[in-house]
Order: C-alpha cells, then structure tokens, then sequence
C-alpha cells in the first residue's frame, strides 16, 4: 500500500497543510497556531483551568507547558490561583492576549468559511460522521488487538 492511500497518511498531510497556512497567519501576528489554539481555549470571562487545556487540544503538558510559559513573557496571559481550590491555576487573557485571541479566531472563522463554501454540506456531514468513527475506533484502544486476533 502507497503512503498516499492510507487514511492516516491523508489526515497526517492535511492537517501539515493546516498547520503552515495557519502559522504563516499568525506570524504576521507574532504568534504561532498553537499559540492561537491555546488562546482560542482559554474562557474570556472565567479564564480556564491550566490542567483542562491540553485535553481539550490534543496537547502534550511538556508543550503546553512551555507555550503558556512563553505566552506569559510575551504578556498575553497571566496566571491566577483558582477563588475556590487555591491548589488549581486558572489561565487568563491579558488586554493583548484578547486582541491576538480575536484575531486568531478570524483566521479559523474565515478558514472554515473558505471551506464550506467550496464543499457541499453532505459531504461535509459525511467527513465529520468519518472522523468521528475514527475517534471512537481509537479510543476503543483496541485497533491492534483486535487485529492480531485475526
């Protein structure tokens, strides 16, 4: 089997495209895209527990870790102790991180607009109904389990 006629290869390609063409963006911003994802994440009003936001990204907490740290330096979030589990942070936006937040949210806005335009909305349900099959395939956890059994 050809890498490109594999399913992972194709999710793996796209989302690589995905990735420069929403890092191109957010270098004209002085950000990166998982800078915009983690702002993306973070609740404006009540700010967001620091534990939540990798789950809620698919991140890794070293990398987490390390983006929120040089978000902090470039003054676009500040951290604060939980009003009521002083043992949890919660993350919040700074004036500045509010405005590349905005700016974040345009570009996928303006992106998935771009996409729903050019795709038909059945083949949009039928991409989103695939990906959650595959989701939930992986979560089983048993794909390669189930497959030496045969």
């Amino acid at each position: 089997m050809k890498p490109e006629e594999t399913i992972d290869f194709n999710i793996r390609s796209t989302w690589h495209k995905i990735s420069r063409m929403y890092n191109v963006q957010a270098a004209e911003h002085g950000v990166s895209m998982a800078t915009g994802m983690v702002l993306l994440n973070i609740d404006i009003k009540k700010g967001t527990p620091s534990t939540s936001l990798g789950p809620k990204m698919g991140m890794e907490s070293r990398s987490l870790t390390r983006t929120l740290k040089n978000l902090e330096e470039q003054n676009v979030i500040y951290r604060e102790a939980d009003k009521h589990d002083k043992r949890k942070v919660r993350i919040f936006l700074t004036e500045l991180g509010k405005e590349k937040r905005e700016i974040s949210k345009e570009k996928v806005i303006q992106f998935n607009e771009h996409l729903r335009k050019n795709i038909k909305e059945k083949d949009l349900e039928k991409f989103f109904e695939v990906m959650d099959n595959i989701n939930e395939l992986i979560d089983e956890n048993n794909i390669f389990l189930a497959q030496n059994e045969h």
